[in-house]
């Protein structure tokens, strides 16, 4: 039986917790005061080899556990985190810097996920094809794709990864996770929760180190069969290239440039609140964060004055204080690419017409002031990059198809919104738009049973729902020659 470690500062690997094996340490940050919470152990590669090795002979029993057994961890593992919402919630705000009540959202949709796949491994389904020929039978099983490894970033730490360890364990396959260096706190209170709910030592491990250097080894192991990726486009192409070389499997959930689409027949002040809240949740620091705003232009005076006076209101500070509404970004670095990317669109001609800096009320952390400009033009880098950042960009438009052209005029295809009743609209707007996830009057359309995943240079493949569930696994196709 495992034992649990008092406090997840350590590497999990073959049912224990452990030191790195040259005893490193990286010092985890609190974006709010920039003060240390705690050194978590720092591993590298050999780390990373001993877990895919664990993972690798913990494969043949797991994967003759049935799915009921194998469901059973993953919804014990969801009520243990639903017990201790609270305390995984409040590790996350510190490291991560979102708001306690985020947290705790996302403690409890990460929850959601495991106890979705403790059911949905039930129904990894195979099929009877019927035989061209006499005395023959043909059927499909399906088999666990075997060792999985699981990267994801700071962003959102717990339900990240609770997207790939969930429906790998439910599908019979092992983990080896490897979180964000910065917050691998919360996720290691989520392997606590495995552990009590009766993980077996090897079937899932946790490891934290350089990000280049547990890739090498991912994409060089052969004894590691797939690798599902949550980060940047540029990285993400560079482990599709790689991945080549042992034609292994990959799933990558890429970046995102969502446009939020307003038409003339919503409340402009109603949708406004919406779309602060959307653009503004964990700092714009969301894949799909709504990041091009076009707004009707009978309704955009209007829609632009309540945006506006929305943003100034928004509550500003440490997310455990009470009331809180937006954090402190996530590290200096974020912090100073958004400046970059106003002083950019400044130099082409936008007006910013609240935020725009650093906020100057804290001594400490990295806070930013909500930002909305306007005057956007084609031209500027909000245009064409991935904005993750508190920066809420206006722009107008006149018809359908011409908004449809523009929204669609980016690499990107994650997400997308439509703000309207019309139902006409809508189904124009769903079929024309480039985007793997749209919300129809729906900020936040992520839920456990839906496809998650992106168009384009989005990503390749999906997580969640049945979709998720299929990526870890392989159809095995069964002929038979009966006797005559």
């Amino acid at each position: 039986m495992i034992t649990a470690a008092a406090t997840p500062t350590q590497l999990f690997i073959n049912g224990r917790w452990r030191d790195a094996g040259d005893g490193r340490t990286l010092d985890v940050i609190n974006p709010a005061t920039e003060e240390v919470i705690a050194p978590v152990a720092y591993g590298g590669r050999s780390e990373t080899r001993e877990a895919i090795e664990a993972a690798s002979a913990a494969l043949p029993d797991w994967r003759r556990q049935n799915a009921w057994e194998r469901g059973r961890l993953l919804k014990r593992t969801a009520d243990l985190m639903r017990d201790r919402c609270d305390t995984i919630a409040r590790t996350l705000t510190l490291e991560q810097g979102k708001p306690l009540a985020e947290a705790k959202a996302e403690v409890l949709h990460s929850a959601d996920t495991f106890e979705w796949f403790a059911e949905e491994g039930k129904r990894a389904y195979g099929q009877i094809i019927p035989p061209s020929q006499p005395g023959k039978r043909h059927l499909t099983i399906k088999h666990p794709v075997g060792v999985s490894a699981a990267i994801s970033p700071w962003n959102f730490p717990v339900t990240l990864q609770a997207r790939k360890i969930a429906p790998a364990l439910a599908a019979g396959c092992t983990v080896v996770s490897r979180p964000a260096s910065q917050t691998p706190l919360s996720i290691g209170h989520v392997f606590e929760c495995l552990i009590e709910a009766g993980l077996p030592p090897g079937v899932a491990n946790l490891v934290i180190g350089p990000a280049e250097e547990m890739a090498d080894e991912f994409l060089e192991n052969p004894l590691c069969r797939k690798i599902s990726f949550t980060g940047s486009t540029e990285v993400g192409k560079q482990l599709l290239r790689r991945s080549a070389d042992q034609v292994k499997r990959i799933s990558l959930e890429l970046g995102g440039h969502a446009p939020f689409i307003i038409f003339p027949d919503a409340d402009p002040e109603a949708v406004a609140k919406i779309a602060v809240m959307g653009k503004f949740r964990n700092n714009g620091q969301v894949c799909i964060s709504p990041s091009r705003f076009y707004v009707h232009q009978h309704i955009a005076g209007k829609f632009r004055e309540a945006s506006v006076e929305m943003a100034r209101g928004l509550k500003l500070g440490n997310g455990l204080d009470e009331g809180i509404e937006i954090g402190p970004m996530f590290d200096r670095r974020a912090m100073e690419q958004a400046q970059s990317l106003i002083e950019d669109a400044r130099t082409h001609g936008a007006n910013v017409l609240t935020g725009g800096e650093r906020s100057k009320r804290f001594d400490r952390g990295y806070f930013f002031e909500p930002t909305v400009l306007s005057d956007i033009t084609p031209n500027m880098k909000l245009v064409s990059e991935e904005p993750f950042a508190p920066v809420m960009p206006l722009l107008d438009f006149r018809n359908l198809d011409d908004v449809i052209a523009a929204a669609n005029n980016t690499r990107y295809g994650l997400a997308a919104y439509i703000y309207t009743n019309d139902m006409t609209t809508i189904w124009r707007m769903t079929e024309g738009l480039e985007a793997g996830i749209i919300g129809v009057n729906d900020p936040v359309p992520a839920a456990p049973q839906g496809p998650f995943g992106g168009m384009k240079e989005s990503g390749l493949g999906r997580e969640l729902a049945h979709e998720g569930l299929e990526a870890y696994l392989e159809t095995k196709y069964v002929s038979m020659k009966l006797r005559d």
